[in-house]
């Protein structure tokens, strides 16, 4: 079994699925709701893929969930650990003490 890509995709993924358990749907009517292919759906719900930003509004959408329902409390840290972010005040920072 493939291991999700992260700690955020699989508590996103889980997220999507429970609002779906809750909903009585069946993972192949929220794909066609959402125009996707059954098994990138399923993969999302997995943690395996990387939906692209409009495929996440689309599922919240079908789901009747703001998209911050689905996304709460994900984090940096929730990246994976190969995952490099620095925030723009680590940015900004960097860059005035490079100036001194």
């Amino acid at each position: 079994m493939i291991e999700p890509l992260s700690p955020a995709a699989r508590m996103f993924g889980d997220r999507v699925r429970s609002a779906r358990l809750e909903l009585g749907l069946s993972q192949e009517a929220v794909a066609e709701l959402a125009q996707m292919h059954v098994t990138n759906f399923g993969k999302v719900e997995r943690g395996t893929a990387n939906p692209s930003f409009l495929t996440v509004l689309r599922i919240a959408s079908v789901l009747g969930q703001d998209l911050s329902a689905l996304t709460d409390g994900i984090t940096a840290e929730h990246f994976p650990d190969e995952s490099t972010v620095l925030t723009a005040a680590d940015f900004i920072g960097a860059r005035e003490r490079a100036r001194d």
